[in-house]
């Protein structure tokens, strides 16, 4: 997928894009590390069928979007309509069909031509015949991949793979302001935990321990508030097999 698959979003009813296995979200919080974004991203999404891709960029004509890559367009849609308006860090996510074919897309199924050579072959008649004159025709560049795939060392909040995750009970369950949720999978982040618990009032932090990784603690204002958070994300699949399970923390 290219630069320009920026302006590529758009929803169905609005210009008539197909839908297809590549969803682009825009009003994504710029603040938050490209790295940081990528991996909410992709557990958040995961939830909805295999993702083959993530794609966000640091340049500042692509800041608040990114593009995640389904292997199916089933998946992209329930993907596009449960995800709507999601509240992504105090912003809701403005989701839409991509109107861009992504490179790994069309690398499968053949159609992918490198990027130097796609923009020469769109170029008018008259200005590729004044480029000529000056430039070997042969020495088409080949371009390579619109996104290098750089990453950078994790965050320190990533949480190092434990294998099978152990469900921890509380000795004892008595209702207070802060909730004590398991069953996390291993790349869960504090980052993708607040994101999806500051929706609620009150919330003031989530605490994670990197040697138990797996469960993570949520603290609200009071227990009411803790009690409304817990009703609503009781169940959450952060990934497809991982289901959130929440209680009240021991006192």
């Amino acid at each position: 997928m290219s630069g320009d698959a920026a302006v590529g979003g758009g929803a169905p009813e609005a210009n008539g894009t197909p839908p297809n296995v590549t969803i682009y979200i825009n009003n994504l919080n710029e603040k938050i590390k490209l790295e940081e974004l990528k991996k909410s991203l992709r557990a958040v999404f995961s939830q909805f069928g295999k993702i083959l891709d993530v794609l966000a960029f640091k340049t500042l004509k692509h800041k608040g979007q990114a593009w995640v890559v389904f292997e199916d367009v089933a998946s992209a849609t329930e993907a596009l309509k449960s995800m709507q308006d999601f509240p992504f860090h105090n912003k809701p996510m403005r989701i839409q069909y991509a109107k861009t074919k992504s490179d790994i897309i069309a690398k499968a199924d053949g159609t992918f031509v490198p990027r130097e050579r796609r923009k020469r072959n769109d170029e008018k008649p008259e200005k590729k015949q004044k480029r000529e004159q000056h430039h070997d025709i042969g020495q088409v560049g080949l371009g390579g991949n619109a996104y290098p795939g750089v990453y950078g060392a994790p965050p320190l909040s990533q949480l190092p793979f434990a294998g099978a995750q152990k469900v921890m009970m509380p000795e004892i369950i008595v209702p207070n302001n802060i909730l004590f949720v398991q069953n996390l999978p291993h790349e869960t982040t504090p980052m993708m935990l607040q994101m999806l618990f500051c929706q609620y009032p009150g919330f003031k932090e989530v605490r994670m321990i990197e040697a138990k990784p797996g469960i993570a603690f949520v603290e609200y204002g009071d227990e009411g508030q803790a009690t409304a958070a817990m009703n609503h994300l009781q169940g959450f699949k952060i990934t497809k097999d991982n289901q959130m399970l929440i209680t009240y923390a021991k006192k």
